[in-house]
């Protein structure tokens, strides 16, 4: 699994989205930032949907296990195994300049993608994204987020350093689920439900564990945040929002 999707969570950020975005079947979903799409392919089976899967990244992160494909390439391998090839489609573009017409999605999901895009260019990319995905949505659809974040403070002493190390710091990447709710309802979006996911701590502890990265460098700067941290700053929050009708 961890070895399929990226960050926290795994299927069950899949599910915990897709309950609370009400995904009927026959739905056509944007899913967007898909690494190598495992939650993609458990989105249009557990809910019987039509996934248009977008990711503009190639397979050429990480420790020994990578080959250069594109990752809706892994997408499409995991499709068939999972027997929804005819469920899903994948497309090597981004957001904010995604390419689609207006009002084509009855709803969008994304997690741990976005703040790629804060911590990669910059909080103003990424609320012209947000923006993006409202465009892009039929009026009444609903987008539901779930990405690394913080708890709306500033870390504590002795993960200060930690979070700060290196030229990308893991700070960059993060915001509080209360300004990440700000930056929807800025965009325009009709704010449903937000906050911290419940079992965030266990998931940081199961990827510092299990994400292959973390396994093949036991001392990797990730591992030691997740354990110097131990549930006192990072979470994992979420923001479920409508685009008004």
């Amino acid at each position: 699994i961890f070895s399929q999707c990226s960050g926290p969570g795994g299927l069950r950020m899949a599910e915990f989205l897709g309950d609370r975005i009400g995904l009927k079947p026959g739905s056509r979903l944007l899913d967007i930032g898909i690494f190598r799409g495992i939650q993609t392919c458990f989105l249009a089976k557990e809910y019987d949907c039509n996934v248009v899967a977008i990711d503009p990244w190639t397979d050429d992160f990480g420790p020994g296990d990578t080959d250069g494909r594109p990752y809706i390439e892994h997408m499409l391998d995991n499709a068939r195994e999972w027997g929804v090839e005819d469920r899903v489609m994948g497309l090597q573009l981004g957001v904010p300049d995604s390419k689609f017409a207006s009002n084509t999605f009855d709803a969008a999901y994304s997690s741990t993608a976005f703040e790629m895009i804060r911590g990669l260019q910059s909080e103003q990319a990424y609320a012209d994204s947000v923006r993006e995905v409202l465009r892009v949505l039929k009026t009444g659809g609903i987008f539901g987020l779930a990405e690394p974040m913080h708890q709306g403070y500033p870390p504590p002493p002795d993960l200060e350093p930690l979070v700060n190390e290196g030229d990308m710091p893991f700070v960059r990447f993060l915001a509080s689920p209360e300004a990440t709710m700000r930056t929807f309802a800025d965009a325009g979006f009709e704010i449903i439900d937000w906050g911290e996911i419940p079992d965030a701590r266990e998931w940081w502890e199961e990827f510092a564990e299990y994400d292959s990265m973390c396994r093949a460098e036991p001392d990797s700067l990730d591992r030691r945040i997740v354990e110097t941290d131990a549930g006192r700053w990072l979470t994992m929050g979420y923001v479920i929002a409508r685009k008004p009708v």
